[in-house]
């Protein structure tokens, strides 16, 4: 394996023709070359043979604290986002810093095998103790030379539902928090969810902090928090800083409300995380048929002019009891699910776990281009259709100028095929 290579030659570049070679210095791109053949490696050289170049994936939503938990104490039996809650309260009371250290650095080493290099988790902070939330703000350093982890400030059982919970918020930023979530369809009462929302809001301008709120995970076509949270981030000016994940409810409403919500969100700029399989795992159990997906209005959202990503949600927890870190299985899946396999739709879908996910994370320099920091992977595929059809792996994975990963292309061959 090339430890520090000084190129990568023979790479393609998504929407761009011909090979490139990618120079690297200092751990950044220095420059971008198209190439008039194919080249020979020599041996500071990553040879990408064709294959596209591109950003590392971003994980946008993830629960690392309750990752690799499924069946603890028991399983989730209905299936239903409400008892996972109660599955999690009573595994809740059982964490140890090394339990929770252990299980969500297992989870990102197999992140890591899969091309993923940012990462936001969600941790429960309705814990009197934090034990999570102080394991996790180790794991971000533990890891600073692989992954880029973002930690959450999540109120699983509320913010004003659970006793002590703003005061719980406030530790958790005290303690290293980058963002600040919220679920207010959880909370109580309506007055509840919408009060939350602006303290959580008030809470993150105060600190400056970024915000990510789990927003009507639910198949209520009343539960409009999205709506509230839309409107606190316009009267702040901080949409782009905002990301509203779920938004399940929005499959269910009306169009007529939609049309008018839409206006408010293009007007705020939130950006928003759809979780695919967890929420056609999770939602539609109170249905009769027809059963609802319960996934949020992807393609509208984007035609909309919206940021929209994908991300996994759960790694085997009592959410969800599968996962394997593969955010291309997340991508196949919401494209099937949301309609989106137009051919215009496969050749920019890769985008939705990339640049997509980064403008949810803020990532200030992310990308390929001279002058970015030097953090791209190699895929196995010629072009975005081939990768998404393949679920192609991630052949190198390169942070900083250094090799992170390299595994050979699969091949095989079919004994006896006349």
């Amino acid at each position: 394996m090339i430890q520090q290579p000084e190129a990568i030659i023979n790479a393609r570049l998504s929407g761009q023709p011909g090979l490139h070679t990618l120079h690297l210095s200092d751990g950044r791109f220095s420059t971008i070359e198209l190439q008039q053949d194919s080249l020979s490696a020599t041996a500071q050289q990553l040879d990408a043979a064709g294959n596209l170049v591109l950003p590392p994936f971003v994980e946008p939503h993830i629960h690392l604290d309750a990752a690799m938990t499924a069946g603890e104490p028991r399983w989730n039996r209905s299936g239903t986002l409400f008892e996972g809650i109660e599955c999690w309260a009573e595994r809740k009371a059982t964490l140890s810093r090394e339990d929770v250290i252990q299980r969500a650095e297992q989870t990102l080493k197999l992140f890591a095998t899969h091309g993923i290099q940012y990462v936001r988790t969600h941790v429960d902070v309705t814990d009197p103790d934090l034990t999570a939330l102080q394991a996790m703000v180790e794991v971000r350093e533990r890891v600073r030379e692989h992954i880029d982890l973002q930690i959450v400030a999540f109120p699983q059982e509320g913010i004003l539902s659970y006793p002590g919970g703003q005061d719980l918020m406030r530790r958790a930023v005290e303690l290293g928090a980058d963002v600040i979530g919220g679920i207010p369809h959880f909370e109580f009462t309506r007055d509840y969810g919408v009060e939350s929302v602006k303290l959580l809001m008030a809470l993150a301008e105060a600190n400056d902090c970024l915000v990510d709120v789990h927003c009507d995970e639910i198949d209520d076509p009343n539960s409009r928090f999205l709506e509230v949270l839309a409107a606190e981030a316009l009267s702040r000016d901080y949409g782009s800083r905002v990301t509203a994940s779920h938004t399940c409810a929005m499959h269910s409403y009306n169009n007529a409300y939609c049309s008018k919500l839409f206006r408010l969100l293009q007007k705020s700029d939130l950006r928003f995380v759809a979780l695919p399989t967890e929420n056609l795992h999770l939602q539609g159990r109170f249905d009769g048929y027809p059963k609802s997906r319960g996934i949020t209005r992807v393609p509208e959202l984007l035609d909309a002019g919206l940021k929209v990503c994908f991300g996994q949600d759960s790694i085997r927890d009592p959410w969800y009891p599968m996962g394997n870190g593969n955010l291309l299985r997340t991508l196949d899946v919401g494209l099937h699910a949301c309609h989106m396999l137009g051919i215009e739709r496969i050749e920019t879908a890769l985008e939705i776990v990339t640049d997509n996910g980064a403008a949810a994370l803020n990532i200030a320099e992310y990308g390929i281009a001279p002058g970015l920091p030097a953090r791209c992977m190699v895929v196995n595929g010629t072009t975005p259709y081939e990768v998404l059809l393949n679920q192609s792996p991630v052949l190198a994975s390169i942070r900083d100028g250094r090799c992170l990963l390299q595994r050979e292309a699969p091949t095989h061959e079919v004994l006896g095929w006349p």
